[in-house]
């Protein structure tokens, strides 16, 4: 029977399994989840304190921030920063028992630089769906039938649930499930390889008059393909 905690993941693979153009399903979960938490980081639940010294502490990536921007929700974001600037006041004044220490400063700026509310948020969500996908494949036949319909992994998202999986997964049902996961990603990336190369020789005047057949858009794929389709909206 479906639990709620399934629910997402099964939604994911039906959707790239009927419209092979939505690509990696844990690209489409990632922008859901960022979705939802930048929605709710801008809310109300920007009031919680319990948030606000997370948001202090731990500030927000660039990408984050623009996305924020992007919303034009500009008193919370005014509400975020007017907390979170002391936060960093603090860490530029790099204090210790003695005073003002500059190499004390810098890496506690470099620490902040690195995090990241948002980011963290999805990560322990998303690695808690790709924990999900690999169980359905193990105790859910047809999940493992709509898994092998996936058009293609991107290649973090697939590195990450070949890695849990091989940790996690019985071990006689690990080698199967490897197989799967590689075969999709074999045929996809021999397809898009063909897709590139065409599309190159388009700019060669003896292809003039050739067909671009399906390589017109296949330099943005691979580059989803190889670092994944993260909205930035």
């Amino acid at each position: 029977m479906e639990q709620i905690y399934t629910i997402p993941v099964n939604e994911a693979f039906d959707k790239v399994a009927e419209d092979p153009s939505c690509g990696c399903p844990f690209c489409l979960l990632y922008n859901k989840l960022q979705d939802d938490e930048i929605e709710i980081i801008l809310g109300a639940s920007m009031m919680e304190p319990d948030i606000r010294i997370k948001t202090n502490e731990q500030g927000f990536c660039r990408r984050h921030f623009g996305i924020m921007l992007g919303r034009r929700r500009m008193l919370g974001m005014g509400l975020i920063l007017e907390s979170h600037l002391p936060d960093v006041k603090k860490r530029l004044e790099g204090k210790t028992l003695f005073g003002s220490n500059p190499k004390i400063a810098a890496e506690s700026l470099s620490e902040l630089e690195h995090s990241c509310y948002v980011c963290g948020r999805i990560k322990r969500n998303l690695d808690a769906m790709t924990a999900t996908a690999v169980y359905l494949y193990e105790s859910d036949p047809a999940f493992a039938e709509k898994f092998e319909k996936a058009p293609y992994f991107c290649l973090p998202h697939y590195r990450a649930m070949i890695e849990y999986a091989q940790g996690k997964m019985n071990k006689k049902l690990f080698p199967e499930f490897y197989k799967s996961a590689y075969a999709i990603q074999d045929s996809y990336i021999k397809t898009l390889n063909e897709d590139v190369s065409w599309y190159c020789k388009k700019f060669d005047y003896r292809y003039d008059e050739e067909p671009w057949y399906n390589s017109k858009d296949s330099v943005p794929r691979a580059i989803k393909f190889l670092s994944g389709d993260f909205k930035d909206e």
